[in-house]
């Protein structure tokens, strides 16, 4: 995680009025120069400033369409900050409000294990493993998987790149989302038995040299802290309290939870499901908090929707950018100081673009990049 200092006293002196009279000053002024990115899972005082709302690589995509943008606020976390500057030209400059908006899944899978990890593999078989790598990783890794004839995958696409793997190698390991995996690879009709879990804190993995030749898919012990929240014990006291309420989730939970549920996918899924719902139906939801709340007010009156679970399941480290730290990283911008300035390398940026093209080829015949 990157370290942000203390912002100056006089912003915990402002009240929300003030802010965001600065930030709707600081829109104005910029004009099209000026694009904010608002993730999801954002929190709304946040995300009402947003210039576009979704997910992390549509953001990123979307940043990358604006031929007048200079500079590129995402209201996320690092990694996804990461991908817009991967993806928009170089003269762009992209910036985190909060350094310590990281994201405690790409930690789980950091390049340096990752290449231990490739090591090992290669001491236990001469047979061709394809990587492949979530976009909720870190530019390191996507690059990794560039270099090795590997792809990133979301979780709209992942079944998609997944059958592409399997066409190109004789195993497939899957980073740094081992539900997303694991959920993936049984849709399409794999085996749990033939899928086994490398952890990059144990001796050898925690595998031995036998598991690892008879997995067809090496999953990596990584997950979401928010969708790893859900549990089986939800999804039954929803099924006791209310048989008539549907459960929809995103395939970053558990594959126990996957299965108690009625419907199960990626959060542009999980917008449209509920948009097409018919009016007086009712949902449990096993997504981040913010975004189910903003759900149940969208269609109140309508479908009742709440979340799964009973307690507050949040992105903690992406609700870290909030109206102080926005509201400083334009001021700053405004007096003409670029902080908190997302930058990959060339080598690193070139090999991700590959990771992610390779995706797109087999997913669509869109570009990825504006660069």
């Amino acid at each position: 995680m990157l370290f942000q200092p203390p912002l100056p006293p006089p912003y915990s002196r402002l009240s929300e009025r003030e802010m965001c009279g600065r930030i709707c000053a600081h829109k104005a002024a910029f004009g099209r120069r000026l694009v904010i990115l608002g993730h999801h899972y954002q929190q709304d005082d946040v995300i009402q400033f947003a210039d576009f709302t979704g997910d992390s690589l549509k953001l990123s995509q979307l940043a990358a369409r604006q031929a007048d943008a200079e500079f590129v606020v995402f209201c996320g976390v690092h990694f996804m900050a990461e991908s817009a500057d991967i993806l928009t030209h170089d003269d762009v400059a992209v910036i985190l409000p909060d350094l310590s908006a990281g994201c405690s899944m790409a930690d789980m899978a950091m390049i340096d294990q990752v290449e231990d990890a490739w090591d090992r593999f290669a001491g236990a078989t001469d047979e061709k493993i394809i990587p492949i790598t979530y976009v909720n990783s870190t530019a390191d890794v996507k690059a990794f998987c560039g270099r090795h004839d590997g792809a990133c995958c979301t979780s709209s696409n992942a079944r998609k790149v997944l059958e592409y793997a399997l066409t190109q190698g004789d195993k497939v390991l899957f980073l740094p989302d081992q539900h997303l995996g694991r959920n993936t690879a049984y849709a399409l009709g794999n085996p749990l038995e033939s899928m086994v879990v490398y952890d990059p804190h144990a001796d050898d993995g925690g595998l031995t040299d036998e598991q690892v030749l008879g997995a067809r898919f090496i999953l990596w012990k990584g997950h979401c802290s928010v969708h790893q929240l859900f549990t089986e014990q939800h999804c039954e006291q929803v099924r006791r309290s209310d048989p008539a309420r549907r459960i929809l989730v995103h395939p970053e939970c558990r594959w126990e939870v996957v299965q108690r549920s009625d419907l199960a996918g990626s959060t542009e899924y999980i917008l449209k499901v509920l948009e097409e719902a018919p009016e007086g139906t009712s949902w449990a939801v096993g997504t981040e908090a913010h975004l189910v709340n903003r759900l149940a007010m969208r269609y109140a009156g309508r479908k009742y929707i709440r979340s799964l679970a009973g307690i507050q399941c949040l992105c903690t480290t992406m609700y870290r950018i909030d109206l102080p730290h926005l509201t400083w990283s334009l001021d700053e911008l405004a007096a003409g100081r670029v902080v908190n300035r997302i930058k990959v390398d060339p080598d690193t940026c070139h090999h991700a673009i590959v990771a992610l093209q390779r995706m797109l080829d087999n997913v669509s015949a869109t570009p990825v990049s504006a660069k």
